[in-house]
């Protein structure tokens, strides 16, 4: 195990060092098969061009695994581009672990190169729903011309149970973990490397977001899933530096715990939503990214979700 976390303790490799990319920079290695790209905190912007999260890849010796295919086209082409410096086996798989924008607009890029691409069932609704205004979004928070990202189209393996796919000598598998920060959220296990790309199920540097399409309970119960792995593996977050579980217990799980129990007692009293959302004490969190931001908007949600959970 030792010479595993080593993996962690080494400067990070830096690939392609002439490569001067325009939106990513080279991703960082992890594991012997296990690549991530770590972005900055922060919205989308013409600035950043919209890379705020992680991304990452799997290498086999027989074909590559995608991990979320970006926010563009344009993030989509570089990733391929940094991809080939590491190796010239076919992209044969692109795995959306969950329904936003930045997980699945590069998705056509990929296609296009003979990648399948695969999500969750639950996701599947909202990709070909709102694929489209996320592309027209995506164009004009970014500033490109129109038509210039692809929508999504229906995934090619949409996932109902537990799936391993295999890229030669190294297996990945990919659990279901339902509804929590959006619909239809995977988690992408790689057994060999101790690895998990967990997506948006973990947050440490910033506060999480709830989203109106999210759901508290469930990602509780989505964290609780992720410590039955063995071998304390390395977790990828959706955003955020890659760590131990440990890592995220505070600013993941006891902070959605907090905003759940805050507001099921609120609402079992009959508080008023605005007089919960000010009776919640968030100081243990306000020193992640974008809290200021994010609060507020968190603590209405969920009031709004266990309101409508004690009326089922």
């Amino acid at each position: 195990m030792w010479l595993t976390r080593l993996f962690i303790l080494l400067p990070w490799l830096s690939l392609a060092p002439a490569l001067m990319a325009e939106i990513l920079p080279p991703p960082q290695q992890l594991a012997p098969h296990s690549y991530v790209w770590i972005g900055p905190y922060g919205p989308p912007t013409p600035d950043n061009h919209g890379f705020r999260m992680n991304l990452g890849f799997v290498v086999g010796s027989d074909a590559v695994a995608v991990i979320d295919s970006g926010y563009s086209s344009g993030m989509a082409r570089e990733m391929l581009t940094h991809i080939r410096a590491v190796t010239d086996l076919p992209v044969r798989y692109v795995i959306n672990t969950n329904s936003q924008p930045h997980r699945i607009l590069g998705n056509a890029v990929f296609r296009g190169q003979g990648a399948e691409i695969i999500a969750a069932s639950e996701a599947v609704p909202r990709i070909l729903e709102e694929g489209p205004a996320m592309a027209d979004t995506a164009e004009r928070i970014l500033e490109l011309p129109d038509d210039s990202i692809q929508p999504p189209a229906r995934p090619d393996m949409v996932l109902e149970e537990t799936t391993e796919i295999d890229l030669g000598e190294i297996a990945l598998e990919i659990t279901l973990a339902g509804t929590a920060h959006t619909a239809g959220s995977l988690i992408v296990r790689v057994p060999a490397d101790k690895v998990i790309y967990a997506g948006d199920l973990l947050y440490a540097g910033r506060l999480l977001a709830v989203l109106p399409v999210s759901h508290v309970g469930n990602w509780i119960a989505a964290f609780d899933r992720l410590r039955s792995y063995p071998e304390d593996p390395l977790f990828v977050p959706g955003h955020g530096e890659p760590g131990m579980l440990s890592t995220f217990v505070a600013p993941t799980y006891d902070y959605l715990v907090s905003l759940k129990e805050h507001m099921d007692n609120a609402v079992d009293a009959g508080i008023p939503m605005q007089d919960a959302i000010d009776s919640l004490d968030q100081s243990a969190w306000q020193h992640l990214a974008d809290f200021q931001a994010l609060a507020g908007r968190n603590a209405h949600r969920t009031y709004l979700e266990r309101e409508a959970a004690a009326f089922e």
